[in-house]
């Protein structure tokens, strides 16, 4: 009888455990998924992807919820069969260095199917998929361990 009182009184606490354990599973387990769509899709790019010259023509800007401005910038080339294509880069920085200002000249890969998935060479890195990988695996191998430890300890 008294085992009985004394799982019961564990067993609503650990279920309030697990809850907070989705926290950091839900956080790497988007992470993991932005680092390897970014990998995957540099590896399209490179295996399928065509290089053309462009020109950045402005700069969009978007704000983060702590009030940073990210610049993405704005790259304009025609592509092998001559459509002209105007489209903003995806991965947004803080600041904007010298070889991408308004008028530079840039390489651009592209997917001649789909223009619109590109990249702007020396501007989308595969390091922020790297980071984003590794996070993401740590976040999510830390809360499937805490997981596991916590099943088996009771």
């Amino acid at each position: 009888m008294r085992n009985r009182r004394s799982r019961a009184r564990v067993t609503p606490h650990m279920r309030r455990e697990w809850l907070f354990l989705l926290i950091p599973l839900t956080v790497g387990v988007g992470f993991l998924g932005y680092g390897v769509y970014g990998f995957r899709r540099a590896r399209v790019l490179r295996r399928i992807g065509v290089t053309a010259q462009g020109r950045i023509v402005r700069h969009n800007r978007s704000r983060s919820d702590e009030g940073t401005t990210f610049y993405h910038p704005v790259a304009a080339w025609t592509t092998a069969d001559g459509r002209a294509c105007e489209h903003a880069s995806s991965f947004g920085r803080s600041s904007i260095a010298s070889p991408f200002r308004v008028g530079a000249d840039v390489t651009v890969r592209y997917d001649p199917d789909r223009p619109r998935r590109f990249e702007i060479q020396g501007w989308d890195g595969a390091a922020v998929n790297f980071l984003f990988t590794i996070l993401g695996s740590f976040f999510t191998a830390g809360a499937l361990a805490a997981f596991l430890i916590g099943l088996f300890a009771f």
